[in-house]
C-alpha cells in the first residue's frame, strides 16, 4: 500500500491508493499453511492429522512442565520413577478432562485459569485436644469465594460433603470416624 501526504496551506489531508497487484497476491496466500515432510507417497490428509497429532503431544508436554508443574525429578528406585510417571500421567489425563468440559460447559476459559481459581479454596486440619490427652481432627475446606461459586456452578460441580472427624490416639496413630457421643 502506497501513502503519500500532501500538505496545504492550513490544512493537511490524507491521501492514500493501493497497489492491486500486491493486495491481491498478498490475500491469495492469506489462511494458506505449508507443511514440508521426508515421508514419500502419504496422503496430505494423513499428513496433517500426523502434524494435529504432533502438536497435540507438544501441547501435553507444555502442560506437564507448566500448568501441572510436573518437573524432571531424579529418581534412583524403579518403583519411584514409576510412580512419578503414574502420577505425572494422571494428572494430565485429569487436565484433559477439564479442558474437554471447559469447551462443553464453559467455552473461553483455560484449564489453567480455572486451576488458578479453584487454588483459593484451602483444605485444612483441625486440631482439637481432649481431656484424656487425644487430639480430635477435623478436615475441612474452605467456603470458596462467590466468583469460585458461579464457577462450580457451571462446571456442575459440587464439593464433597465435609470429611467426618478423627481421633488421633497419644502415640500419633489416627483412628478413622470414632467421634462418640455417648
Amino acid at each position: 500500500m502506497e501513502v503519500c501526504v500532501v500538505p496545504e496551506k492550513h490544512n493537511e489531508f490524507f491521501h492514500f491508493s493501493l497497489n492491486k497487484d500486491k493486495l491481491r497476491k498478498a490475500r491469495r496466500r492469506e489462511g494458506r499453511y505449508l507443511l514440508r515432510t521426508n515421508l514419500i507417497g502419504c496422503n496430505p490428509a494423513e499428513m496433517w492429522q500426523f502434524y494435529i497429532q504432533l502438536t497435540y503431544v507438544e501441547e501435553a508436554f507444555k502442560n506437564l512442565k507448566g500448568d501441572l508443574a510436573i518437573r524432571p525429578v531424579h529418581h534412583q528406585k524403579q518403583g519411584r520413577i514409576e510412580s512419578h510417571i503414574f502420577v505425572a500421567f494422571m494428572a494430565y489425563a485429569l487436565h484433559v478432562t477439564l479442558r474437554q468440559r471447559l469447551y462443553r460447559l464453559a467455552q473461553g476459559l483455560t484449564p489453567r485459569s480455572v486451576i488458578e481459581k479453584l487454588s483459593t479454596v484451602q483444605m485444612l486440619d483441625i486440631h482439637l485436644p481432649t481431656t484424656d490427652g487425644r487430639r480430635v481432627i477435623m478436615s475441612r475446606y474452605t467456603q470458596p469465594e462467590p466468583d469460585v461459586q458461579i464457577l462450580l456452578k457451571q462446571l456442575q460441580l459440587n464439593f464433597p460433603s465435609q470429611p467426618s472427624p478423627r481421633m488421633a490416639l497419644k502415640d500419633g496413630v489416627t483412628e478413622q470416624n470414632v467421634v462418640k457421643t455417648f
